[in-house]
């Protein structure tokens, strides 16, 4: 192969662009017609009342936290993989962040360790559905309704994945979707926060647009809010790839199984997916057995022309929750600790190539 293979690479068409174009065109810039269009495209397709387009998917986790009140010395159960934003907006509020391992063949929470974390602080479980495979939601949501506990779903990676034929994101109080463009549809930057909850959803509407009552006329300022809005030729640009949401990620799928077919190396392990689960793969993520060894195999795809990257974090062992917290992430957390120094993300992006995936596979299996 000549050319650079690289992790991630948006596939922007025409028909995107022309959306944009319109937009700027019209000189209505920000939260237009193509965001109310994106909200509902987005609410009709996740099965949920509400959607309410933000800036970013951090700023959605966010406002999802304000919204249900947490705060100040309130708990919030999650997993300790995940990217560092799931963590920070936990911190920002001024809650404390309570982790836990994940399941070390899909990477999710731990569902059968929730329970012994709930205290009476315990104010949100956030589950994370990591690299776009939906958590077991089903028995998390038993566990957040025998305690009374709101669950806020980052489903960052994860618009179209189901568990048990449900989308994910559509399970808790809210489910929070990031359009960073390593996610299957993008904006650069942008998010959404869905519910089913009206009163929920009108909190998010208020703070994410300065604290201003949503349809108040004159203004009514009902909040300290932020400015936490999507522009309108983001939401041009995100609510023209919608259309082809799920040929993407059917797409990603058959080169996922080619993953899964070609992939012989001893040393790699490849992730699971539970039968009852639709994977958006996000990120086909995979576990070498020593972290020198997954370096090795970053510079060894490089020199290859192929580019690769992390996975994700596990959180209590990086530098600001090691001092934040003191917890012994590696005999705490094993899992999301293999995980974190061990794992790498191989391309997967619809404008790979069967050859290319194919090319990828060969390239792994003669790592020596």
């Amino acid at each position: 192969m000549k050319e650079i293979i690289s992790l991630a690479k948006p596939d922007i068409q025409d028909c995107d662009i022309e959306c944009m174009v319109n937009v700027l065109k019209s000189g209505m810039l920000v939260q237009g017609k193509y965001v109310n269009e994106l909200e509902n495209k987005i609410s009709n397709y996740a099965n949920t009342h509400f959607s309410s387009a933000v800036s970013n998917g951090t700023a959605s986790l966010h406002l999802a936290l304000m919204a249900l009140g947490i705060g100040k010395d309130d708990e919030v159960i999650l997993p300790a993989l995940s990217y560092i934003a799931t963590a920070n907006v936990v911190e920002l509020i001024g809650a404390r962040c309570v982790f836990v391992d994940v399941n070390p063949d899909t990477f999710n929470i731990d569902e059968t360790q929730i329970e012994s974390k709930i205290t009476k602080n315990t104010k949100a479980i956030m589950p994370v559905h990591e690299f776009g495979l939906c958590a077991n939601m089903t028995q998390i949501m038993e566990i957040a309704n025998k305690y009374n506990i709101p669950v806020i779903e980052d489903a960052a990676c994860a618009i179209g994945a189901t568990h048990k034929g449900k989308q994910a994101g559509s399970f808790g109080h809210f489910g929070s979707f990031s359009f960073h463009p390593r996610k299957s549809i993008t904006s650069g930057e942008g998010g959404c926060a869905i519910t089913n909850d009206a009163a929920l959803d009108n909190k998010i509407k208020t703070l994410r647009n300065h604290g201003i009552e949503p349809g108040s006329n004159p203004l009514n300022f009902v909040a300290a809010g932020f400015n936490y809005r999507m522009t309108d030729f983001q939401a041009a640009l995100l609510s023209s790839q919608f259309n082809r949401l799920n040929s993407i990620l059917t797409y990603k799928a058959k080169l996922a199984s080619i993953y899964f077919n070609e992939i012989k190396h001893a040393a790699i392990k490849l992730p699971a997916v539970p039968k009852e689960a639709g994977h958006t793969f996000q990120t086909f993520h995979v576990v070498l057995n020593t972290e020198k060894e997954r370096d090795c195999m970053i510079q060894y795809l490089k020199q290859n022309g192929i580019l690769t990257n992390y996975g994700a974090q596990c959180m209590p062992a990086t530098q600001y929750y090691q001092q934040m917290y003191r917890l012994d992430a590696k005999k705490l957390f094993p899992n999301a600790y293999k995980a974190y120094t061990c794992g790498l993300a191989i391309p997967i992006h619809d404008r790979l190539t069967e050859e290319q995936i194919l090319y990828i596979s060969d390239t792994l299996n003669k790592f020596k």
